[in-house]
């Protein structure tokens, strides 16, 4: 009895520290802003991928091989990045550790944000911005050539709940969540918080660039 007892303990106590491992190995990401995403990515790319393939890419610290997922990508824009075209990004291979699966046919368009590696590789997770081109607002797309960049310098501060507020001039409140309990609302749609030239930052709705009196600080 007292042996089967110890076997039960045991065989509960091992559940209990895989349980475990496994919630430390679920990937968890913040919410962001596109804008957001723009600012904090090393790379931000207009692409289609054509094919991926399992590689290794050194090993852990206890000298197993690390396998990452590697896409090959036809570079259609860059937005954001180094002098030279991306021709492979590299994810996890699996989407608890954050892996990117994506579509491979060559048919769809994305955009994609992602960091550089210290070899100068792309990198890219589940925490970045990563969508189809065709599912991107009109306003989302301009914003991408100057915009996003204009308000790099601003900070965008998420609402999770009312009441919430700024404490910075140069923080915009992000509301969308408490609005449309979405992070894909309006503010994300169809907006940038942008710098003025009194260093206050501010929502703007657009296509087109803000106007002179906006940034001379003209109320939205």
């Amino acid at each position: 009895m007292s042996a089967l007892f110890s076997s039960l303990v045991a065989t509960l106590f091992l559940l209990l520290v895989l349980r475990v491992e496994q919630i430390a190995e679920a990937c968890s990401c913040a919410p962001n802003h596109p804008q957001q995403a723009f600012c904090n990515a090393d790379v931000v790319i207009r692409a289609k991928v054509v094919a991926s393939k399992a590689v290794i890419s050194g090993n852990d610290i206890y000298g197993n091989p690390i396998q990452k997922l590697q896409y090959e990508i036809k570079q259609i824009k860059m937005f954001k990045g180094p002098e030279h075209n991306i021709e492979y990004i590299f994810t996890a291979t699996s989407s608890a550790v954050c892996g990117v699966m994506l579509e491979t046919s060559g048919k769809k368009e994305y955009l994609i944000t992602g960091k550089l590696g210290e070899d100068g590789t792309m990198l890219i997770t589940l925490c970045d911005f990563i969508k189809q081109w065709d599912m991107l607002t009109p306003t989302q797309k301009k914003s991408l050539n100057q915009r996003y960049q204009m308000g790099c310098d601003c900070k965008i501060v998420r609402c999770p709940s009312i009441p919430c507020y700024i404490t910075s001039r140069s923080e915009c409140l992000w509301t969308d969540w408490v609005t449309g309990k979405s992070i894909n609302g309006r503010q994300s749609k169809h907006y940038s918080c942008v710098k003025r030239s009194d260093d206050s930052c501010a929502w703007y709705r657009g296509v087109n660039q803000p106007k002179k009196e906006f940034l001379d600080v003209e109320d939205p």
